[in-house]
């Protein structure tokens, strides 16, 4: 399919034939709106690079002229934008109001339904993509993650290209599927995806405690971060485990997902095992809008699909997975027990020695985007608030005293404004035994809590 500036010159050289000229230019908006993503002809492929944060592939993209940040969703149908705030510009082309549901125990969103707009990855474009606008702010993962997230796109793009995703360099290679040429490794397995109502299907194996293999179908979901997912289904063989505790597994467009964590004995994908899996197995009530799910069994997430090097290729209905680096690192649950988000921004004074470092810091009121060097030779600057939006019942942080609400101050002397939510998460988490420290602020009131780090099972 020929793009506008392909079509230019052809109509240029027409100019003499009015008819033929004005026909083209007729069908131009037609041919336009029918061709989806595309690169120019003489480009081999697309490379984009990716933020991999909470097993989340979060890429850069233009809509409209505004460049915005998205999830790489493979579960999700139609793009989805939201979290528009003040300091975002976004024109939106061809509205109307619709109603859309997704995972969540809450009510259906109202949400706007844009046609005609125009998406650009790189110098891969869509001149007449449609999307859904969700103006509902509690829809928000950036403080989850801890950088803006503006929206998710998803099947359009795996359905337009043959998409190369290397979790280890961390980039997508966008091919067209007409000039894609699939090379045989003995390290890799290329294995069938089916292809249904805009999501693709991926076929494995549960391995049980009781050495059953349970055939499971699983969505491919890259815009999960959780390992896997698995409906309860006694009558099939899916059992939930003896060991597992109750959790909030995340936020879907619906509102929140609740369920039990636990872990499988095994996951097998083709000739690919793994061991001591993590998995989740969702309360129903966050299922309510999908009216009939099929043979489908659960969902298959980012923290598996990190494990390998893919291709997926819809036009051929195959993916091909290769293991990489991260494929026997092991399943791991959170060893402190709590989650973190960010909460806005709060004042830190920190006085400035006569050099260049800083002697001291103490926490401060916030109060407007400004910065103040007073004449005590103290520094005030604004800086994320972090804090503690989740805590597991039982865990090393809950019987140590910790709460959710708590601000965090420092994680064992690190003040953590000086570092990303990301990082203190790690910080939190670094191996079973080690002792944390860490220091919160409650009601005015600066507390230091000590817990030594243990895994759940």
């Amino acid at each position: 399919m020929l793009n506008l500036k392909d079509l230019l010159p052809k109509i240029n050289s027409l100019k003499k034939s009015t008819r033929l000229s004005c026909f083209l230019l007729v069908l131009l908006p037609f041919m336009l709106g029918a061709q989806g993503f595309r690169m120019p002809e003489k480009q081999k492929f697309q490379k984009i690079r990716f933020e991999l944060i909470n097993n989340l592939m979060i890429i850069p993209i233009e809509i409209n002229g505004s460049e915005l940040t998205f999830i790489l969703d493979s579960g999700v149908s139609k793009p989805i934008l939201f979290n528009l705030t003040n300091q975002d510009s976004v024109q939106i082309n061809n509205v109307s109001e619709v109603t859309i549901r997704g995972l969540g125990d809450g009510e259906p969103l109202k949400a706007l339904k844009s046609k005609g707009n125009v998406f650009k990855l790189g110098k891969a474009k869509n001149y007449n993509q449609d999307m859904f606008v969700v103006l509902d702010k509690g829809i928000n993962f950036s403080t989850s993650l801890g950088i803006p997230v503006h929206g998710i796109l998803g099947y359009d793009l795996f359905r337009d290209f043959v998409v190369e995703i290397n979790y280890t360099a961390r980039n997508i290679k966008l091919y067209d599927p007409k000039r894609y040429q699939h090379s045989s490794n003995k390290k890799s397995q290329t294995l069938p995806l089916s292809i249904e109502r805009r999501k693709a299907y991926l076929n494995g194996t549960v391995l049980t405690e009781d050495a059953k293999d349970v055939p499971v179908k699983l969505l491919v979901d890259t815009g999960s971060s959780d390992a896997l997912w698995l409906f309860h289904l006694p009558e099939k063989g899916i059992e939930l485990p003896q060991k597992h505790y109750e959790d909030y597994l995340g936020r879907g467009l619906s509102g929140d997902i609740f369920g039990k964590r636990t872990k499988v004995h095994g996951i097998r994908i083709g000739n690919f095992e793994l061991k001591d899996a993590k998995a989740a197995f969702p309360y129903k009530e966050s299922f309510g809008y999908i009216i009939n799910r099929g043979d489908r069994n659960g969902s298959l997430g980012g923290e598996i699909l990190r494990r390998f090097n893919l291709v997926f290729d819809y036009s051929r209905g195959t993916v091909t997975l290769k293991k990489n680096g991260n494929f026997r690192t092991p399943f791991q649950y959170n060893l402190a027990g709590i989650a973190l988000q960010h909460n806005g921004l709060r004042y830190i004074a920190e006085r400035i020695a006569s050099g260049n470092g800083i002697v001291q810091g103490k926490e401060g009121t916030t109060y407007g985007n400004v910065q103040i060097l007073m004449e005590n030779s103290t520094r005030l600057s604004l800086v994320p608030e972090i804090i503690v939006s989740s805590i597991r019942a039982g865990s090393p942080a809950a019987e140590a005293g910790l709460r959710k609400g708590d601000v965090i101050l420092a994680v064992n002397g690190k003040p953590i404004h000086k570092y990303k939510l990301q990082e203190v998460l790690k910080m939190l988490n670094e191996k079973e035994g080690k002792r944390i420290r860490v220091l919160i602020e409650r009601y005015n009131r600066d507390l230091l809590f000590s817990f030594v780090l243990k895994k759940v099972f």
